[in-house]
């Protein structure tokens, strides 16, 4: 049997107490499921990405046929790629 989590009064309290707990006392893990929430926004980091000019060109060039910024158009070719390779 798991320990009960506490009820919290904010989140505050409740990420001190998860940071001093450890959840397997209160959480059954190997029970646990991968949930996706689609209608979240997802958090977004800037990065730097070197890329030859010739490439960023026919990047942009892609983009504007699309009628879409060629960051947005980068952005989807990942996506669906990282899609393909995890299957």
């Amino acid at each position: 049997m798991k320990k009960q989590i506490p009820k919290f009064e904010n989140e505050d309290q409740e990420r001190d107490f998860w940071a001093s707990h450890d959840s397997t006392v209160y959480v059954k893990w190997e029970k646990a499921k991968r949930k996706k929430f689609p209608n979240l926004k997802p958090s977004t980091r800037t990065i730097s990405i070197r890329l030859p000019e010739s490439m960023l060109e026919d990047l942009k060039i892609l983009a504007n046929k699309r009628d879409v910024p060629y960051q947005s158009l980068l952005k989807m070719f990942l996506a669906e790629r990282i899609k393909q390779e995890l299957g």
